[in-house]
């Protein structure tokens, strides 16, 4: 069993992994940065290392220091957390070598899922169904070949992309050279990797994932969707579980297609597999091998601690349920409250002088802020995650309402008054949003 876990990440996740680890009596090690010497995480773990100067790669991001902290402190375990290296194969590797149990998948299935072509092949082999694109890498002097049989409008994608970088639209003949030479320039900034694929783009499509956990003995389960498509430049604003455009039956059908693709794998730990859903079809994105920020809606809807889970298999303990035992019960929302201007998006660090956290029945805060707390400006601008529970949805609303009206941050600029302005619009309200829908809506209130 895992007696002692390195936690190796910050903020609002490294908390919250803390706390998993003190329900089930397992010793904490906080690693932070110089500029996080003051976090949350560090004056609750048991122990913690300072591994070096503000800048990620010095810190965050440096294996050899998270190693190191490991040896000193004993850690028999590490959990990456999300970002960061939680899915960076080398890193698992390493930490086998070490004899410290990496809290995550293998590291032969991160660098699987993580190359988006490799994932895509392996997904269509698991009987995962994919949107219609190349069968691999595309060069440039082949582009048009490929973009002619899939048809326009396509997508061009870094294959080692993320965030939104290396992606282009290319909506007829014309824009096709321009795009791939711009996918493959941002790709090669961003990844060191100017590589690209090619796919049918979707015009008015959901951001739907599935969370699937398994043993890697072959047992593994899903526990449902969460509906993630408002998205600002790709980025996850507010996720809903379940989604408001799906109903029971097609829930269950994609999740045991996901279930059972991870029975076939032999997939350990938690994983999220994402699609584009248009016109009732599922369509194949990618796999994150690790835990999402949003992973605490799917614990509200099912009742089951997902980092309990990653730590029992890791622990060689096995599932905790089967599909039958898991039961779905009321909508969730999650909004993600960033340390920015609401207006512009700009980042806005600094001293947190008043914080008061709304309560009452079906509601979760989850953020390492606090009064006095100083934001650094060197990561990362989410400080907390507002999670709201109700019997329906309606109800799951009313309440994010009037939480909303209760969460109070002073001292620096939130997202806040972006949800309390999302609360009162009829297609929220209806359920009717796309993964185009929040950056039009923001569009059309800059322009008025």
């Amino acid at each position: 069993m895992i007696s002692k876990v390195l936690i190796a990440n910050r903020g609002e996740i490294a908390l919250r992994v803390l706390r998993a680890c003190k329900e089930l009596g397992i010793a904490t090690v906080a690693v932070h940065s110089t500029a996080d010497a003051d976090a949350m995480h560090v004056r609750l773990a048991d122990e913690s290392v300072c591994i070096g100067p503000p800048p990620s790669r010095e810190s965050y991001l440096n294996i050899h220091q998270i190693v190191a902290a490991c040896e000193i402190t004993g850690a028999d375990a590490v959990h990456p957390g999300y970002g960061f290296l939680s899915e960076n194969a080398k890193f698992a590797e390493i930490l086998d070598a070490h004899g410290i149990t990496f809290i995550g998948p293998t590291a032969e299935h991160i660098r699987v899922m993580g190359d988006k072509i490799t994932a895509k092949q392996t997904a269509q082999e698991l009987g995962i169904p994919v949107v219609p694109g190349s069968d691999g890498e595309v060069k440039p002097e082949d582009a048009l070949e490929i973009a002619r049989k899939i048809g326009f409008p396509v997508l061009i994608k870094a294959t080692a992309g993320g965030g939104g970088r290396g992606m282009k639209v290319a909506r007829t003949e014309a824009d096709l050279e321009e795009a791939v030479s711009t996918a493959r320039s941002e790709a090669l900034a961003a990844f060191g990797n100017d590589a690209v694929y090619m796919e049918k783009y979707l015009g008015k499509p959901r951001h739907i994932e599935i969370q699937v956990m398994g043993d890697g003995m072959g047992n593994a389960v899903h526990m449902g969707e969460r509906d993630c498509s408002l998205q600002r430049r790709h980025q996850k604003v507010w996720e809903e579980a379940n989604s408001p455009a799906l109903n029971v039956e097609q829930r269950m059908k994609i999740g045991q297609i996901c279930a059972e693709a991870m029975q076939k794998l032999k997939y350990r730990g938690a994983g999220t597999i994402e699609f584009l859903y248009e016109n009732g079809e599922f369509y194949f994105i990618e796999m994150n091998t690790r835990l999402q920020v949003e992973h605490t809606i799917t614990e509200a809807i099912t009742g089951i601690d997902l980092v309990h889970e990653q730590i029992r298999v890791a622990s060689g303990g096995g599932l905790s349920v089967r599909q039958e035992d898991i039961v779905f019960s009321g909508h969730a929302i999650e909004c993600r409250i960033n340390a920015e201007d609401p207006r512009t998006f700009v980042p806005s660090p600094g001293t947190i002088t008043h914080f008061h956290a709304p309560g009452g029945l079906g509601v979760r805060v989850d953020s390492g802020a606090y009064q006095g707390y100083r934001i650094p400006p060197y990561y990362d601008s989410l400080i907390g995650k507002l999670i709201v529970h109700g019997r329906t949805r309606v109800e799951c609303m009313m309440r994010l309402r009037r939480v909303l009206d209760e969460f109070v941050i002073d001292g620096i600029k939130t997202t806040l008054p972006l949800f309390q302005d999302l609360i009162g619009n009829q297609d929220i309200a209806n359920g009717d949003y796309d993964i185009h829908w929040l950056e039009n809506y923001l569009a059309s209130k800059t322009d008025a």
